[in-house]
């Protein structure tokens, strides 16, 4: 099962019909939404990736006052379920990031950058439950990601979406970058890819997406 999965994940069709059949979304947070957002829109069959916040106390958050609301960095994924199943999107979101950190992800650390599954149904809860208990056998490691009841998703700030491909000059440590390789610079710099490949090896199926 768990070849077949990957596998399958790689073989995906590239063409998708021009009428959707089956659009679902799924939402889930993996640290840095840029991050999240850069890797599942090169999955074959989702349509869009949008980077929010969720799961917290205080209505319309941003990215000034996120700290301490008890919301989460997340994405909320649109996907056509003809093309790509809810079980593949969990099989490789466990995969992609350190489920075992309880306190982050990677240099981000704090409650915002916690990992989670937002679940929206009893179906996808057991699909979701089941993918963790499948990563927790093959990693070996006990993953204290939680599945929790979806909450509100507030869409992040303009600047934030489709950041990893975006064309505007910014200030780095490095010094002033294309914000596409600031991104790449922040996200090497971080240790994401690195950490991800330590933990699962061949199976993380984002370690060599840009």
């Amino acid at each position: 099962m768990f070849k077949a999965l990957v596998l399958s994940l790689a073989l995906l069709p590239v063409a998708q019909s021009a009428a959707a059949r089956d659009i679902q979304t799924a939402i889930v947070a993996g640290g840095c939404f840029w991050c999240v957002e850069s890797d599942f829109e090169s999955v074959q069959g989702v349509r869009e990736v949008v980077s929010g916040y969720t799961g917290g106390t205080t209505a319309n958050p941003t990215y000034e006052t996120i700290k301490g609301s008890g919301h989460y960095e997340a994405v909320e994924i649109t996907y056509d379920a003809d093309i790509v199943s809810y079980e593949q999107l969990m099989f490789a979101f466990f995969r992609s990031v350190d489920p075992t950190d309880a306190g982050g992800q990677f240099c981000d650390r704090g409650e915002s950058y916690r990992t989670a599954v937002f679940v929206t149904s009893p179906e996808e809860r057991s699909i979701a439950e089941a993918a963790k208990a499948q990563a927790q056998r093959d990693l070996g490691q006990r993953i204290v990601t939680p599945i929790l009841d979806v909450a509100t998703f507030y869409e992040a700030e303009a600047y934030h979406q489709d950041y990893y491909k975006g064309q505007n000059r910014v200030i780095t440590r490095g010094g002033i970058k294309r914000q596409a390789d600031a991104y790449k610079f922040y996200r090497e710099g971080c240790g994401r890819d690195a950490r991800v490949a330590e933990l699962w090896g061949d199976a993380a199926p984002f370690v060599n997406h840009p």
